[in-house]
């Protein structure tokens, strides 16, 4: 039987195999398509006008490796993206197959033409620096056109100001103590107690804390102020049970944990599934062991149902426009708003779909029948979002029991004066706050409770109201059970308080 030997390679040949990449080209050579796969979700939402991550909720999710060198990226290519749709359109240079990875062809561009100096690694990169020269006239001619003298001319015309504001970060309480996360954070920056939300610290904008140890093993979580007063608002009691109604991405989630020192229960409810992963790497990462995440349709609940029949607080921070967040998104980035976009009829129309949404999600959190307190929360600025949605939902909220809360009564940034009651709602500033959030607690008046034969989504539920009395203590005054059999009943429920009475 013939045996056959392998021809060895001569040396010629070895030397014509592709040479390997060092570290940095393959580092900029996955950074280029994490870029450009973050890119084009950002694109294609933002020409839908569908709400997608922010650009920073992309770029840090677990997938992508290289974070800086993409986050960079991202942000600079979008800066200059009209400039370079010009200079390719001008140079005229795609064929059908790069137009298919235009998002990729952007990102390279931006690179050979304002950024870093270009390894030849990759058929992309390769096709684009032959072309060079093109894109490089093409870049010329623009300038003639604009009637700009230099480069810098031309971008100072396109550059959208960069928004500067502190760098927030909340303590996990879980793992830290605030005292701690202060002595460490202070050996490199300059950092303050927030004089408003408890374990939130500010440091310096644009500290770059996404490396820092503390941040990798969860001990302290960024997250902005106005973001942090939400779960604050709701202040759940340790031991309660408690629903997080849209809870990806999952820092208002950790925090109510944290805030509920890991006891009683909260369940993270999540529709989308690419987001519950990210909703799933928060919990871990923060290490609370009382978070049960459930992957479904908040408004699929059935709030008779066991598991939430016992639900006393709701976190209620549904899809909204972002319009307050706009800085914290960079969405002054995309198109649409270099277009000028965002006031035209489509926005009006999604504005009015997103508030019947949140009409809709905030109507079945008031059916709960043992909830005491809810926060509805948006990072939006338009009234239809906010005071518009509250107005609609009190006369409703009223006939469930529940009031206006006043969350923060030292804060002096209030609702607009559009509804009664107006003083109870907060709202946080996009410029003189730096984010634009707006919260509204509605609480159970003591004593109202939902007749249990009823259904819940009736929109007028009977409600029962306990005779009020004026000495019982506050763990007392928590203890609701439906009081339907007279006042000998009440008289033998009051005389034990500790009992508790479930009617099914």
């Amino acid at each position: 039987m013939a045996r056959f030997k392998a021809k060895q390679p001569s040396s010629g040949a070895a030397e014509k195999k592709k040479p390997r990449m060092s570290n940095a080209e393959r580092s900029a050579y996955f950074s280029r398509r994490e870029a450009a796969k973050v890119l084009r979700s950002v694109l294609q939402g933002d020409a839908h006008r569908r709400a997608v991550a922010s650009i920073k909720s992309l770029v840090y999710s677990p997938s992508i490796k290289n974070k800086k060198a993409t986050f960079a990226l991202v942000c600079q290519t979008l800066k200059h993206l009209p400039i370079i749709k010009d200079v390719l359109e001008g140079a005229n240079i795609l064929n059908s197959r790069w137009k298919r990875q235009v998002e990729l062809v952007y990102i390279i561009t931006y690179d050979i033409l304002f950024g870093q100096e270009i390894s030849f690694v990759g058929d992309a990169e390769k096709f684009l620096l032959q072309r060079k020269v093109s894109l490089q006239s093409a870049l010329a001619r623009l300038l003639v056109r604009k009637k700009m003298k230099c480069i810098e001319d031309l971008l100072d015309r396109y550059q959208t100001p960069d928004v500067s504001k502190p760098r927030y970060v909340r303590v996990n309480t879980l793992k830290l103590d605030v005292d701690s996360a202060l002595i460490d954070l202070r050996k490199q920056y300059m950092v303050e107690k927030d004089d408003l939300v408890p374990d939130l610290l500010k440091l310096p904008p644009k500290c770059d804390l996404h490396d820092h140890p503390l941040v990798m093993n969860g001990s302290v979580f960024m997250q902005g102020k106005a973001s942090s007063m939400v779960a604050a608002a709701l202040d759940p009691d340790p031991g309660w049970e408690v629903l997080d109604a849209c809870a990806a991405p999952g820092n208002k989630t950790v925090h109510l944990a944290a805030l509920m020192r890991g006891k009683g229960k909260v369940i993270a409810c999540e529709l989308n599934k690419e987001r519950i992963k990210r909703l799933a790497d928060t919990v871990r990462l923060s290490g609370a062991c009382n978070i049960e995440v459930f992957h479904g349709d908040f408004l699929s609940l059935d709030p008779k149902d066991p598991p939430y029949s016992k639900v006393r607080a709701i976190l209620l921070d549904p899809s909204c426009s972002g319009s307050g967040t706009v800085a914290e998104r960079l969405d002054h980035l995309l198109p649409s708003h270099a277009a000028g976009q965002s006031a035209n009829v489509d926005e009006t129309e999604r504005l009015t779909k997103l508030a019947s949404f949140q009409k809709k999600v905030l109507t079945h959190a008031l059916c709960f029948p043992q909830v005491e307190r809810i926060v509805y929360s948006t990072c939006s600025i338009h009234q239809i979002e906010n005071e518009d949605v509250v107005k609609s939902i009190l006369p409703l909220a009223a006939s469930h029991g529940f009031r206006l809360g006043t969350p923060f009564p030292q804060w002096h940034r209030r609702g607009l004066p559009v509804l009664e009651g107006f003083e109870h709602l907060v709202r946080t500033d996009p410029v003189e706050d730096k984010e634009g959030f707006f919260i509204a607690l509605f609480v159970r008046e003591e004593g109202s409770v939902i007749h249990p034969s009823l259904s819940p989504d009736s929109s007028h539920l009977s409600l029962v109201k306990r005779t009020k009395r004026k000495n019982l203590s506050k763990k007392e005054a928590r203890i609701r059970m439906p009081t339907l059999y007279g006042g000998m009943f009440k008289m033998f429920l009051y005389s034990k308080p500790s009992f508790r009475v479930n009617l099914k």
